[in-house]
């Protein structure tokens, strides 16, 4: 009952990171020149965030500068995601809040600290907050939106996305099992339609599968998109 508490989350949260970090580091300690198959997946993988995410929004210069963070946001967002499926575990570490406001405020802290030693205190905030070309009346209206924006909706924005998704799947999940359950044991003619139920629990199964590494994608690109913003001249 305290912030500090120690429950069930927090031990899937460990494991899961436990396990990736030690997974890594065998991959990474048996790392050839000519890779194995393992090693080729974890390559790909890494391969598919830089391309795709870091060098595709922030170029290569940029991108080799926050590329570690992006990348291993990618990863850690993935695993914890699809701890659903790890029997025993059957929770994703991002199925309640903590862990997305994390990584959220983080990449929050990192875009803000990233424009301001980019164009100093002052240049960041008229770049965040007065976008050029606008009417000055405007700036009346606008520069509070962008204040809001840039300092509370983007990081209040990648939390949400994220744990929504992921409550959302396994609440779906939980409900069709449920009701397959209850088909089963009614033996009316409900027990005809259970299969049905059976099926569409392990459709959303599936899809939960793909929605974990889409959620994964897209906060690490919206993350490498904000900061793009906070160290460009203007957006």
């Amino acid at each position: 009952g305290t912030p500090f508490e120690f429950n069930r989350i927090q031990l899937v949260r460990l494991i899961l990171i436990a396990a990736v970090l030690i997974f890594l580091c065998i991959v990474a300690s048996r790392a050839k020149l000519v890779p194995g198959r393992t090693q080729s997946v974890v390559e790909l993988l890494f391969d598919f965030v830089n391309r795709n995410i870091v060098v595709a929004v922030l170029g290569e210069k940029e991108g080799r500068r926050f590329a570690p963070w992006l990348i291993s946001t990618f990863v850690l967002i993935l695993v914890m995601n699809l701890g659903f499926m790890v029997p025993g575990l059957n929770m994703s570490g991002t199925a309640v809040i903590g862990f997305p406001l994390l990584l959220a405020l983080a990449t929050f802290v990192i875009y803000v600290v990233s424009g301001i030693r980019a164009h100093g205190v002052g240049g960041y905030l008229r770049n965040a907050t007065a976008p050029p070309g606008v009417p000055k009346v405007v700036y009346i209206l606008l520069i509070p939106i962008e204040v809001i924006q840039v300092f509370i909706v983007r990081w209040a924005s990648l939390t949400i996305r994220l744990l929504a998704n992921m409550v959302g799947g396994h609440m779906i999940i939980v409900v069709l099992i449920g009701l397959t359950h209850f088909m089963v044991v009614s033996l009316t003619f409900l027990t005809i339609a259970s299969p049905l139920a059976a099926g569409l629990s392990m459709l959303v199964f599936a899809f939960k599968i793909f929605v974990a590494a889409l959620q994964a994608f897209i906060f690490t690109i919206l993350s490498a998109v904000y900061i793009q913003m906070a160290i460009t001249d203007e957006h």
